[in-house]
C-alpha cells in the first residue's frame, strides 16, 4: 500500500511539474502585437475580396447545379425564378447598400496596400459625371477601393456625389454574385445601365468607367504606363446625350499590385487571349501576386503597394442628344489632354520619374 501511494504521489507531483512547465512556456511565447493583428486583418481582408472576385460567382453556379440533382432542388428552382423577374435590376438602378461600403473590413482592405484618394478639384451636385479610370491593371484594386467602399472617403472629399463602378455586363448573370455586385454599387458597362444612371437618378452621380478594359490588362506590368483609350470613344459620347461632364483619374501603383507574363503582339498565346477577349468580355491573364503564408512565396494575393488614386479636373460637357462623330472626336481630345496634365503633374509625388511619360495608344 505505501509503494502505491509513494507512486501516486510521485505521479502526480511529476504531472504538475509538467503542467507548469507547459505554461511557462506557454507564458514565455510572445503575444501578437496589435500590428500584427492588424496586419492579419488587412491580409484576411484582402483574400476575401480576391476569392469573391475569382470564385463566388464560379461556385455559386456549380453549387446550385448540383442542388438541383438532390432533395434540394426546390432552393435553385426558385432562385431561378427570381432571376428571371429580377433580370433587368441590374440596368435599372440595381439595389445599392450603403451599409456594405461602410464595412470595417474595406478598411483592413485599404490599409493592406494602403489606398489612398487625392482631390485636386470640386465636382458640383449640381451636374452628373462619367468617371475614366485609368489603368486597368489586373483586378481594379484603386477604382473598387475609393468609388465602391467608403473607405478612402470619397463622400466626404466630394460632398452629394455618389460614386458608382461598371464591371463586365456577364458577371450580373452569375447567381448570388450579381446580388453581390449590386449591393456595393457596381453596375453593367452598357449604355442601359449607364444612361439610367445618367437620366433617372437626378443629379450628383459619378459613374467610373475603367475604360481601357480587358485589353488593357494584358499589357498590365510593373513600370508600364500604357493606356487603351485612343479608339475608346463610346463613354464620351455617352457624356455628351446626357450632358455629364468628364473626369480624369489615375490610379499611380495599380500596376506594380501583380506580375504578369506578357506575350508580344502575334505571338499564338496573345492571339488566344485576344479570341477569349472577343468572346467571354475579359482575357485570361497568367499573373502572380503574394502567397498567403509569406510575401516572399508565390500566389494569387496581390503585393502591398501603395495605390495613389488621383481625381482632376471635370472636363465641362454639353448635352447633345445626337452628338456628331466630329464632336465626339473634340471632347474625346479634351478629355485626353486633361488626363495628360494629370498624369505630368503628378508622377513624381507617386512613385514614378519625370522622365516617364502616359503612352496612349
Amino acid at each position: 500500500m505505501k509503494t502505491i501511494i509513494a507512486a501516486c504521489s510521485q505521479n502526480l507531483s511529476g504531472s504538475r511539474a509538467s503542467i507548469q512547465t507547459a505554461l511557462r512556456t506557454l507564458l514565455a511565447v510572445p503575444w501578437p502585437s496589435q500590428r500584427d493583428i492588424g496586419s492579419a486583418l488587412q491580409l484576411l481582408a484582402v483574400l476575401q475580396w480576391v476569392l469573391s472576385f475569382l470564385l463566388l460567382g464560379i461556385v455559386s453556379l456549380l453549387l446550385l447545379i448540383y442542388l438541383l440533382f438532390t432533395s434540394f432542388w426546390l432552393i435553385p428552382v426558385l432562385y431561378l425564378a427570381w432571376i428571371i423577374f429580377d433580370w433587368d435590376t441590374p440596368e435599372k438602378g440595381g439595389r445599392r447598400l450603403p451599409c456594405l461600403r461602410r464595412w470595417t473590413v474595406w478598411k483592413h482592405f485599404r490599409d493592406y496596400f494602403p489606398v489612398k484618394l487625392v482631390k485636386t478639384h470640386d465636382l458640383s451636385p449640381n451636374h452628373n459625371y462619367i468617371i475614366g479610370s485609368h489603368p486597368h491593371g489586373i483586378l481594379c484594386v484603386g477604382a473598387f477601393c475609393n468609388f465602391i467602399t467608403g473607405s478612402t472617403g470619397f463622400e466626404e472629399l466630394f460632398p452629394n456625389i455618389r460614386s458608382y463602378l461598371t464591371t463586365l455586363a456577364g458577371n450580373f448573370r452569375l447567381p448570388l454574385f450579381r446580388e453581390y455586385l449590386m449591393s456595393g454599387g457596381l453596375f453593367p458597362v452598357t449604355r442601359r445601365a449607364i444612361g439610367y444612371l445618367l437620366s433617372q437618378k437626378g443629379t450628383g452621380n459619378a459613374v467610373a468607367i475603367v475604360i481601357g478594359g480587358a485589353a488593357e490588362s494584358l499589357s498590365c506590368r510593373p513600370g508600364v504606363t500604357t493606356l487603351i483609350l485612343k479608339n475608346r470613344k463610346g463613354f464620351v459620347r455617352m457624356a455628351l446625350r446626357h450632358g455629364a461632364f468628364l473626369v480624369p483619374s489615375f490610379s499611380f501603383g495599380e500596376n506594380d499590385l501583380f506580375r504578369q507574363v506578357v506575350f508580344e503582339e502575334g505571338s499564338w498565346m496573345r492571339s488566344i487571349q485576344r479570341r477569349f477577349q472577343k468572346m467571354i468580355g475579359f482575357a485570361p491573364c497568367l499573373f502572380y501576386g503574394r502567397g498567403l503564408t509569406s510575401c516572399r512565396s508565390r500566389g494569387f494575393l496581390p503585393y502591398a503597394r501603395p495605390i495613389t488614386t488621383v481625381v482632376g479636373e471635370p472636363v465641362a460637357v454639353p448635352k447633345v442628344e445626337n452628338p456628331s462623330r466630329e464632336l465626339v472626336d473634340h471632347y474625346h481630345e479634351l478629355y485626353i489632354c486633361a488626363l495628360l496634365k494629370l498624369f505630368n503633374e503628378n508622377k513624381t509625388k507617386y512613385g514614378l520619374s519625370e522622365s516617364d511619360e502616359l503612352h496612349i495608344l
